[in-house]
């Protein structure tokens, strides 16, 4: 050991009088002696420097962190505990802590004293409560995606343990068969929610949504007690979702089982909601999915299929107009202008196919960039739509039927 390092450690000694434990005194010598760890670090500086001065009696109380890391053991103790308690799933865990500040002040002070930049005790703290649980817990820790995320406080004599159950989140494609079911829960516009007559004191302005027929059977499987639906868009309450499905991401919150078997949760979900939503291709996602799901960029499209009626007949020649349909300029519809922004759109349609039922029917195949609103690309919507199909084929055109057949993500 090098004179400047003997000199450091004979500082900190009488400092502390010799009451600082093996891991705050290894600490400062994180970056100057190679070991496996603070605390044999601490060792090797406190014996070297027994044999230079002499022996320095340690009380057994560190003046630093007051003992703090004694205290690991107990802690790791009582996370197991309640995780067997609570009846937990998990693979994967982060620690953090909480560490009275006057220890964190002492340990600081220490540091500037030598104008040393060493890790704090805070993050040691984390790491060796995180080592003692992985070997307890038999899984490891991950910094990015915990499924359990174990918060020790350590600011009074007996430290205490909150576990905080990160969400599972589930990723699949739904089919809604029938009109007249949205897509997630609207509270009550009378009561916001609370329960009144109006909605029969369910707080819900319709009985049954594509999110909890979906949830409901989720839930139960993973033990939780809520979620939330992520959607890639979402279609009109009057209209059916056909074809392969929307995709979504359900976020099961504080899932207390997260082995779930998805093909036998697929079963229960359509059996639950038979004939009115199906469910498919489900499999574990990640949180960012919800985002990117959400996204409607210029790459997205849906296929749309419209039973459209006209004031006005038409021959079979007048529909090569609808042809003409390429740039859309859309202003907010006035049927949602009360929650979204007043602006003007610049969508575009991919394609579109049209066939004659009689004079005054058709139906239009449209695929179009995602975002673009058909009901209005088909009224005109009182021309805030330009141009439109009520234009193009020259008579008042109004969308009677709607269903989705693809949507492209």
């Amino acid at each position: 050991m090098d004179s400047q390092i003997k000199e450091k450690a004979l500082k900190i000694l009488n400092i502390t009088q010799g009451n600082i434990c093996e891991h705050c005194l290894g600490r400062k010598f994180s970056k100057e002696i190679e070991g496996p760890g603070n605390p044999l670090r601490g060792k090797k500086i406190r014996n070297i420097m027994a044999v230079e001065i002499g022996y320095m009696q340690y009380s057994g109380k560190c003046l630093v962190c007051d003992n703090l890391f004694e205290k690991l053991d107990q802690t790791s103790k009582k996370v197991e505990e309640k995780i067997k308690y609570l009846g937990l799933e998990y693979s994967s865990f982060l620690v953090g802590t909480k560490v009275n500040p006057k220890i964190m002040e002492q340990d600081e002070k220490l540091s500037s004293v030598f104008e040393v930049e060493v890790e704090t005790i805070k993050k040691e703290i984390n790491r060796e409560l995180g080592k003692k649980l992985e070997e307890i817990l038999n899984t490891e820790v991950d910094f990015d995606n915990p499924q359990l995320v174990i918060n020790a406080d350590f600011t009074q004599d007996e430290s205490k343990v909150h576990i905080q159950i990160n969400p599972l989140f589930i990723e699949g494609r739904y089919r809604k068969l029938v009109r007249g079911i949205p897509q997630t829960k609207w509270p009550c516009r009378e009561c916001r929610g609370k329960g009144c007559e109006r909605c029969n004191f369910t707080g819900k302005m319709y009985s049954e949504t594509v999110e909890e027929l979906i949830s409901a059977p989720a839930l139960k499987m993973a033990h939780a007690n809520d979620s939330k639906f992520h959607g890639a868009g979402r279609e009109d309450i009057d209209v059916r979702m056909l074809g392969n499905g929307r995709p979504f991401v359900l976020e099961i919150k504080e899932p207390h089982r997260r082995v779930l078997d998805l093909e036998k949760l697929t079963e229960i979900i359509n059996e639950h909601a038979t004939n009115k939503v199906e469910v498919q291709d489900l499999k574990y996602s990640i949180r960012s999915r919800k985002a990117e799901i959400k996204m409607s960029s210029p790459d997205t499209y849906k296929i749309y299929q419209a039973h459209v009626e006209l004031k006005d007949g038409i021959k079979e020649e007048d529909l090569k107009k609808l042809e003409s349909l390429k740039i859309i300029k859309q202003r907010t519809p006035t049927r949602v202008s009360h929650r979204r922004a007043d602006k003007i759109r610049i969508r575009e349609v991919m394609d579109i196919k049209a066939e004659i039922i009689d004079s005054n029917n058709i139906i239009l195949i449209i695929k179009g960039q995602g975002g673009l609103y058909i009901k209005e690309l088909i009224s005109g919507d009182e021309k805030r739509t330009q141009p439109n199909v009520s234009q193009v084929l020259k008579t008042s055109a109004l969308c009677v039927e709607l269903d989705v057949l693809e949507v492209g993500i």
